[in-house]
């Protein structure tokens, strides 16, 4: 089994996560705006008290957005300077599917529509379906004022509500059978998510961490064509 590290610093929480020897440990703090000093120090806290140096680790697991602009840089840095100096590959992850993870872990649901408040009168949008023990996109993600969101077309059964964005509930025009907005994404899910991921052969290397935004007006580098 390999030894995974997982992080996070998309939204107000801070978290990371270890996969050593099979067994799972994690450190999860919601510290909005101290990201950036506190991540690499609870990362070298996590390692030190499973005895792992980084030199063990087979690849890095990040939250890859969407959410806060500035949280995602600052996961992107972290992994980047980590998987470079070490010559590991990294793990993309999607904050909206680790939001809905952590919805079927700790709520049971099955049928997640995953929410993060994206400011600007707007949210980042998913849904979800658990396919074994992970849950997969069922659609496209997107970014949309609340009143646009809306379940798959084929969409059936019950639906759970997962994140903040869903504090804009009375203007989402979805039924759902419960919602927790107060929901954000875990390192633990992303470690998860992760392992399912390297199992699938789809780590990729150091310089493919990039951040997704899902909004076009993010002043991101484009291709020439």
């Amino acid at each position: 089994m390999p030894t995974l590290l997982a992080l996070d610093t998309a939204t107000e929480a801070c978290s990371v996560a270890l996969l050593h020897d099979g067994q799972v440990t994690s450190h999860y703090e919601v510290i909005p705006r101290l990201h950036a000093k506190r991540l690499l120090p609870m990362v070298q806290t996590l390692l030190s008290e499973a005895g792992v140096t980084t030199a063990a680790l087979d690849g890095i697991a990040f939250g890859r957005g969407p959410g806060a602009f500035t949280g995602v840089r600052i996961a992107v840095g972290v992994v980047q300077g980590l998987a470079f100096a070490l010559e590991r590959p990294v793990l993309p992850i999607s904050n909206l599917a680790a939001l809905a993870q952590r919805a079927w872990r700790e709520q049971g649901a099955e049928q997640v529509a995953a929410a993060i408040d994206a400011r600007m009168d707007e949210v980042y949008w998913g849904c979800f379906v658990r396919d074994g023990d992970e849950m997969r996109l069922h659609g496209t993600e997107a970014v949309l004022p609340p009143e646009q969101a809306a379940l798959p077309p084929d969409a059936a059964g019950d639906w759970f509500g997962a994140g903040t964005g869903w504090g804009y509930a009375e203007r989402i025009p979805v039924a759902v059978r419960g919602t927790d907005a107060s929901l954000l994404p875990h390192a633990l899910d992303i470690l998860e998510l992760g392992r399912h991921a390297w199992a699938r052969g789809e780590a990729v290397p150091a310089d493919e961490a990039q951040p997704i935004y899902l909004r076009d007006n993010v002043a991101t580098p484009k291709r020439s064509v």
